[in-house]
Formats: C-alpha cells, sequence, structure tokens
C-alpha cells in the first residue's frame, strides 16, 4: 500500500472518530457507544473487518490531492494540504454508514460485516435514531471546511453531499417498490443502482476534486469517473451475488437468487421470456433450486450480458478518469484503486 494511503486511512479514522465524538457527552455515552459499535471500533469482533475499507473517503482525498497537483500555478490559491479536506471526506463516510444502518432495519438484515446490526442490538426505533445522528454529523463535518476553504465552496461541497443524500433515497425507494413488482426491464435498473450505489462514489469524486481546486471541466471528468466507477462495481457484484467464489466474497452465492434480488441477469434473463422467466414467475428461489436455477440464467446469456455491461462501464469510468489526469503520487494510488474495484473478484 502506498504510504499516502495509509497516511490517508489514519487521518480519515481519527476524523471520523473526532466528528462522532460529539456525542460523547455525560447523557449520551451509550448513545455514542451505540455509533461506535456500528462503525467498528467498539464491542465485540470490532477491528478493521468490522470497519470496513473507507474506500469513499479514501477516494474523495485522493481527489483532492490529485487534483491540487494538476494545478499549473499552485501560488493562484491558498497553500492547501489534503488534511484541510479530511471533514468533508469524513462526511461522505458517515453519510455512507447513515444508509447501511437504515438499509439493515429496511432489509431486516441481522448481520453487518460479521457482527450483529444495530437494530438487532437495540431495536429498530433506537437504530434509526442512530443512522439519523450519523446523517446530521455528516453535515456538521462538511460546516469544519470553513476553517480552510473559502465559504462558496463550502455551500458548493454541502451541496453536493446534499444533492447526493436525496439520489441516495430515489434509490432505495426504486428498490424497495420494485420488491413487489414482476413487469421490470433493464431500463428499470439503472436509475436504481445510480441512486442506491453511483450517487455517493460521484459525490466523492466530485467533492475531492473541488477542494482540490480543479477547474469545473476537470471537476466533471472527476464526477462522471464517480459515476461509472459505482455503475460498474454494481454490475459486478450482482455477477458475485449469483456465480462469486463463496469463499471470497464471504457469504453464500445463493443468496440473491434466494433473496429474490432485482439484480442487472435477473431482469436480462425476464426479457428473454425463457425458462428462467418461467421458474421465477412460479414463485421464491430455494437454496436446492439455486444451483439449475443460475444454470438456466447463464444458458440464457444473462452471466454473458452482465460482464459485457461490467465491461462497458468500466472503460466509461476509466476514460474519464484518464480525462481528468489526476497527478502525483496521489494520482497513481487513484488509478491503482480504480483498477482493484473495477477487476475484484469480492
Amino acid at each position: 500500500m502506498a504510504n499516502i494511503t495509509q497516511s490517508m486511512l489514519d487521518a480519515i479514522e481519527q476524523e471520523l472518530q473526532r466528528q462522532v465524538a460529539r456525542l460523547d457527552q455525560p447523557r449520551t455515552k451509550s448513545f455514542h457507544e451505540m455509533l461506535t459499535y456500528h462503525m467498528g471500533w467498539t464491542g465485540e469482533g470490532a477491528g478493521p473487518l468490522a470497519t470496513g475499507k473507507r474506500i469513499r473517503p479514501l477516494i474523495t482525498l485522493l481527489c483532492t490531492l490529485s487534483s491540487f497537483n494538476d494545478r499549473e500555478n499552485k501560488e493562484e490559491v491558498i497553500a492547501i494540504n489534503w488534511l484541510h479536506a479530511k471533514s468533508a471526506a469524513a462526511a461522505v463516510e458517515l453519510i455512507h454508514n447513515f444508509s447501511l444502518v437504515h438499509d439493515d432495519i429496511q432489509d431486516n438484515s441481522t448481520l453487518r460485516r460479521g457482527r450483529e446490526t444495530a437494530w438487532v442490538k437495540w431495536g429498530a426505533p433506537m437504530a434509526i435514531n442512530v443512522g439519523d445522528a450519523l446523517f446530521v454529523i455528516a453535515n456538521q463535518a462538511v460546516l469544519d471546511l470553513i476553517d480552510h476553504y473559502p465559504a462558496d465552496m463550502v455551500v458548493k461541497t454541502a451541496s453536493i453531499l446534499n444533492d447526493c443524500c436525496l439520489d441516495l433515497t430515489r434509490g432505495q425507494f426504486l428498490d424497495m417498490s420494485y420488491e413487489e413488482r414482476n413487469d421490470l426491464s433493464i431500463e428499470d435498473y439503472w436509475p436504481m443502482i445510480g441512486g442506491k450505489t453511483s450517487a455517493l462514489l460521484s459525490a466523492c469524486t466530485h467533492i475531492g476534486s473541488l477542494l482540490g481546486y480543479a477547474n469545473e471541466e476537470k471537476q466533471e471528468a472527476y464526477r462522471l469517473f464517480g459515476y461509472h466507477l459505482g455503475l460498474a462495481f454494481q454490475v459486478q457484484d450482482d455477477i458475485l451475488g449469483i456465480w462469486g467464489d463463496e469463499a471470497l466474497i464471504g457469504k453464500s452465492a445463493a443468496s440473491d437468487l434466494v433473496e429474490g434480488k432485482n439484480s442487472l441477469p435477473v431482469l436480462f434473463a425476464l426479457g428473454k421470456n425463457g425458462g428462467f422467466a418461467n421458474r421465477w414467475k412460479e414463485g421464491p428461489i430455494t437454496v436446492e433450486d439455486v444451483g439449475p436455477v443460475s444454470a438456466m440464467l447463464e444458458d440464457e446469456g444473462a452471466k454473458e450480458y452482465a460482464e459485457k455491461m461490467s465491461e462497458a462501464e468500466t472503460q466509461k469510468a476509466l476514460g474519464y478518469l484518464k480525462q481528468a489526469d489526476p497527478q502525483g503520487e496521489a494520482g497513481e494510488e487513484l488509478l491503482r484503486l480504480a483498477n482493484m474495484l473495477l477487476t475484484r473478484k469480492q
């Protein structure tokens, strides 16, 4: 791992803990502990596996530094350090975690990163409050940028983040509203994952480049890189959710079919109106059915189609990253990270 990456990850973790500590007060210590548990810092199983990889805030800071390195005349702007953007990086990670807490309740998920979810430990009403707190603290974290950035940049950053949050709710609405429908097509898929997955990643790359003083053309290239990175990432997730190596992905490859997820391979095959579509309409798929049903999906070209779409979105993402032209060690690390995410097997 590059030195700059480890330095950024260390700073992100410290800043997240500082932001969440707003609730570390005498009357709310147990509330604060609920947040620190969800963030992976405390409780049984706490540690790196429980915190997650912090990919989103890392991308934010890499975009900040790689954008600033691209300035022909750095003296034109206030001398900055990527550390000045750390509260924005913390904000995007807090938004991500707010959405996870609420998703776990909405999806009735009992485990998150191998541990009991917040709603299982403390009940849904209290977990909703945990998610709400993470959302509010994220917005407070953005305002901390005022210590290092002009007010108009802070306002624009806050606007990007709030637009992203609205997109997250749109995507979640579509996902939940699709659950009881049997008339969906591939055209219904892209707006859903554009909100659920791409919105936050594009906010990370947009905010990062903004805080690195990139010009508007470069900011748009960075934003589109993040957006298509998110689309490619989600399509890969759909493929792994049916055909992934269980030892690598850490969950049963049967789960997406058993849970009836409207993933891209499923929607493609439903459009074929063949054997898979007939089986899908018959009712829930059991664990015993998964083998023949996934084989049926592959025979009807669903896996090949999804892989083709993943590759197309990957190339778009890398194309926009090339346009953004990230510079320096941060730019090299951003490209490495993008390639790792776009070729993952888990």
